[in-house]
């Protein structure tokens, strides 16, 4: 040790005599120290109680590695349901009695369901649908999301409109997007949202959905556009890329936020060139899943 003026501080100076004496002296808090030892074992051992041991603290796993919420882990769907509609069902051409049947959408009745379009090299509306589903199913769970899928390649046919509808509804979802490729005029391209109109009608009320179906329809309209670079449609709805319509029994029938989008025309020849490239179905599907989280999110 050092003294305040970093010089070494010096003992005193002791002879021979006085040598001894300190040796001696210190025996005695050495032989003390020994005692005590002596004592607090014996004491320890009749369960005198100033012997018991301090208590060690183990650090829980809780309190050394906080178990981070669903939203810090990258989860923020968590808790979210998200019915997805893969429109029409390639087992529909076989069992056209079974889809031909007529059923109630409130406004009117409508056949079952319908067998689709295709491109003009026969590549299936409901293949592309069933396809993109999975994917969207794919980028929502792993946001934390409840993904239900009406249909998932396990049924014959449909199933029907009404049907579509009424799953949705026992899930309480969220939000419903129903997915589809449009059959429209050869010389028209692009995408387009389908919003329900407010409707009063037999079983059919979408009056207090019809709001949050068009926060959730722009959101997705919005995404799409950005991830897949495609353009709204140019054959309907002015351009705007959405229209609105009351005889869809899948929207008519709804009980929570849903719409329709259609991704594309596959009777346009460079639409279906989009509408078959499976990289391309991936960002359909991203910007379908995009637009349903920020709709979830209330950043729609």
């Amino acid at each position: 040790m050092s003294g305040d003026s970093g010089e070494p501080t010096r003992g005193p100076r002791r002879g021979p005599g006085g040598a001894a004496a300190l040796a001696v002296a210190a025996l005695v808090p050495t032989g003390f120290a020994g005692w005590l030892v002596y004592q607090a074992a014996q004491g320890h051992a009749q369960g005198h109680p100033h012997a018991a041991p301090a208590p060690v603290h183990t650090p829980t796993a809780s309190a050394s590695r906080p178990v981070p919420s669903p939203t810090a882990a990258g989860r923020p769907l968590a808790g979210k349901v998200v019915v997805l509609d893969p429109g029409h069902n390639n087992g529909n051409q076989f069992h056209t009695v079974e889809i031909d049947r007529q059923v109630d959408i409130g406004t009117n009745r409508k056949e079952c369901d319908t067998t689709g379009t295709s491109t003009d090299a026969g590549y299936p509306e409901a293949s592309f649908t069933l396809d993109v589903s999975r994917r969207v199913r794919t980028l929502l769970t792993a946001l934390g999301a409840k993904v239900e899928l009406t249909q998932d390649g396990d049924r014959a046919w449909g199933p029907c409109v009404d049907e579509r509808a009424r799953i949705a509804n026992e899930a309480h979802a969220d939000a419903s997007v129903s997915v589809h490729a449009d059959g429209g005029p050869a010389d028209g391209r692009g995408f387009h949202v389908i919003m329900p109109a407010p409707v009063r009608a037999g079983a059919a009320d979408t009056t207090g959905i019809a709001a949050p179906s068009r926060r959730l329809g722009l959101a997705v309209r919005s995404r799409f556009a950005a991830d897949t670079g495609t353009s709204y449609a140019d054959y309907l709805g002015g351009g705007s890329g959405m229209t609105v319509r009351d005889d869809l029994g899948g929207l008519n029938l709804s009980k929570v936020p849903k719409v329709f989008v259609e991704c594309g025309n596959m009777r346009n020849a460079r639409d279906a060139a989009l509408l078959t490239d499976p990289a391309w179905r991936q960002r359909a599907a991203r910007g379908i899943s995009d637009g349903i989280a920020a709709f979830l999110q209330g950043r729609g």
